[in-house]
């Protein structure tokens, strides 16, 4: 088993480059907002506890299935302990039953990363993205508050990787990834 964290900031591509790499590998995409989502239609508006408890049933259950490998995306705020946190008790769980754990950074610049918060399938795939204006608005209110980019040497994990995506594809990106970290193809 794999578990494939892809994290950046706001619109640094992480569900369509976790796209790709699904595309070409049989790992399974668990893109933030496939929780997210849902939460936001049956309860109106974002409820931390209940995403929450939802990707850790996931996380859980996908433990005992026989798929290769999870990809999960997300935003990880390197001034917050809770996210640190976080992705070491996931990191913990998978490697506790076996599992590989790599990592991946993806970085460009906010001024692409609001031009790509207006993509067709940013918008297809995540409904609370629709208002972009509001959209917009949370992306630069987050960055004033969090960083969501991490200083050179601080992710301490062996299987890291940085990856500056702003002048590549999704595909080309997923390529590189794959071969670093050596995923099987489909």
């Amino acid at each position: 088993m794999r578990l494939l964290f892809i994290f950046g900031a706001h619109a640094a591509g992480k569900m369509t480059v976790g796209q790709a790499v699904s595309r070409i590998t049989p790992m399974k995409l668990f893109h933030n907002h496939m929780t997210i989502e849902p939460v936001i239609e049956l309860f109106g508006s974002y409820n931390g506890v209940a995403t929450q408890r939802l990707r850790q049933v996931v996380f859980e259950e996908f433990l005992k299935t026989d798929n290769y490998g999870l990809i999960f995306t997300f935003i990880w705020a390197f001034d917050s302990q809770y996210d640190w946190d976080y992705v070491e008790q996931i990191s913990k769980l998978y490697r506790e039953a076996g599992a590989q754990v790599d990592y991946v950074e993806l970085i460009a610049p906010q001024e692409l990363r609001l031009q790509r918060n207006r993509t067709e399938n940013r918008l297809k795939e995540k409904p609370s993205k629709r208002d972009v204006e509001l959209s917009e608005a949370r992306l630069l209110d987050a960055e004033s508050h969090y960083r969501c980019v991490s200083e050179p040497g601080e992710v301490p994990y062996a299987n890291y990787l940085r990856l500056d995506n702003s002048q590549l594809s999704p595909e080309e990106a997923a390529e590189i990834i794959v071969k670093h970290f050596g995923y099987e193809r489909k």
